[in-house]
């Protein structure tokens, strides 16, 4: 299953339950977790995990 597909059919999940307010919810999270990887292997690591 591609990126695109996984984000579409969540995409028309949305708009077929009318739960548009799960859409920051989830673009927060994704955030966070992009944070947390690229963090890891920086020398801003340290500073991030006191924020937690």
């Amino acid at each position: 299953m591609a990126k695109s597909q996984v984000l579409r059919e969540f995409w028309m999940f949305l708009k077929q339950e009318k739960k548009y307010w799960l859409a920051p919810i989830v673009f927060v999270l994704a955030l966070f977790g992009l944070l947390l990887v690229f963090a890891q292997s920086s020398a801003v690591a340290p500073f991030i995990y006191t924020l937690f």
